[in-house]
Order: C-alpha cells, then sequence, then structure tokens
C-alpha cells in the first residue's frame, strides 16, 4: 500500500515528482542568492491558440535572454497562459542557465561566424566607438553579453529564435590570445620568444 501512495496519480509516476523537485530546489537555490544584477530582455513573444470546445485557448512562449553585461548570459523559453507569466517563467530559467564567453575589452577578440538552421550571422571586431552595428536581435544578444563595438551580418532566415542561437553558437566560438597559447602548451613570453628565434 505504501508503495501505491508513492506513485503519481497523473500518470507521472515518481519520475515526475523528482522532476519537479529538481526544479523547485534549483529555484529556490537561486532565490537565495541572485548575484549581480542582470539585464533582461524580451527577444519575442509568440502566441498559439488551441480550438477546444469551450472556444479558442490561447499560450503564450517568451524567448528572453538576461546577462551581466560581463560575459555572462542566459537565454531560455517561457510558457504560459499569460504574457506576463511567460515572461516571468523565461527570465527565471535564463537565470538558471548562465553561461560565459571568452571576449576581453570593447570588442570581440577575432571575426567569427556560425549557423543555426536557415539562419547564419557573421560578427567582426570593430574600433573603439563604432557600437554594435546590429539588428535588434542580435543586438540583444551582444548587449547582455557587454560587447560595445562589434560589426554583423545578419544572412539567411530572420526568424528571431534561429538568430538569437546562431549568434550565441558564433560567440561560443570566440577564443582569447592567452586561451589559444595555453592550449599549444605555450604562454605569452615563451610564443614571443619562438616568434624572434624564428626571425
Amino acid at each position: 500500500m505504501s508503495e501505491a501512495k508513492n506513485i503519481n496519480p497523473r500518470g507521472g509516476g515518481r519520475q515526475g515528482r523528482s522532476q519537479r523537485r529538481s526544479y523547485d530546489q534549483k529555484r529556490s537555490e537561486f532565490d537565495q542568492d541572485k548575484g549581480p544584477e542582470l539585464h533582461e530582455k524580451v527577444v519575442f513573444i509568440n502566441r498559439s491558440s488551441k480550438v477546444v470546445k469551450g472556444g479558442r485557448r490561447f499560450n503564450f512562449s517568451a524567448l528572453v535572454i538576461v546577462g551581466d553585461r560581463e560575459g555572462k548570459y542566459g537565454l531560455a523559453l517561457g510558457k504560459a497562459n499569460e504574457v506576463a507569466d511567460a515572461i516571468r517563467r523565461g527570465n527565471e530559467l535564463a537565470r538558471m542557465r548562465m553561461e560565459k564567453i571568452s571576449y576581453k575589452g570593447h570588442t570581440i577578440p577575432h571575426e567569427v561566424s556560425a549557423a543555426y538552421d536557415g539562419a547564419r550571422v557573421l560578427l567582426r571586431p570593430a574600433s573603439e566607438g563604432t557600437g554594435v552595428i546590429a539588428g535588434k536581435t542580435v543586438r540583444a544578444v551582444l548587449d547582455a553579453v557587454g560587447v560595445k563595438d562589434v560589426l554583423s551580418k545578419s544572412m539567411g532566415s530572420n526568424n528571431p529564435a534561429n538568430v538569437v542561437k546562431a549568434t550565441i553558437a558564433a560567440l561560443k566560438k570566440l577564443r582569447t590570445r592567452e586561451e589559444v597559447l595555453s592550449v599549444r602548451g605555450l604562454n605569452r613570453k615563451q610564443k614571443e620568444e619562438v616568434t624572434n628565434t624564428e626571425v
């Protein structure tokens, strides 16, 4: 009898409850330590409808990106029956999925491009004072990350979700000079010595 009481009556079994507890645990940890103030941007909101016996039932999904403008960002899609709830849900999930990219200073270290489904994004370094030359979707990602000067070009699909993911894929490819040297097993001083010897 005790075994039967632990089973979820909705058919989810123990797995559904464990997943729910996992989300609640992450949310409580996030509430306890929110860290620095984050910049939040709603990229787009989508409305879907389902025809039921009593009429149409609407659901909303909001793609939200948050960032500390110092190299960290989080992206999530929140879904709910109301727009405000979808944005709040997306904000919470994005804050729990924070990642970091490699860049220093006011711009990106090198040119990079990436594609996601039908969208392709090209990013190029820019001199100080240029600003963010980008469309609103790419700009939302770059502002959240904290890149101040960059040139960009979006090609192919203009679907906001695909463009955002292509931009993030491009940012993940970035590598600083120090990271490249460490992968090669050299530090900056050794690299300069090797260059001088070759000359």
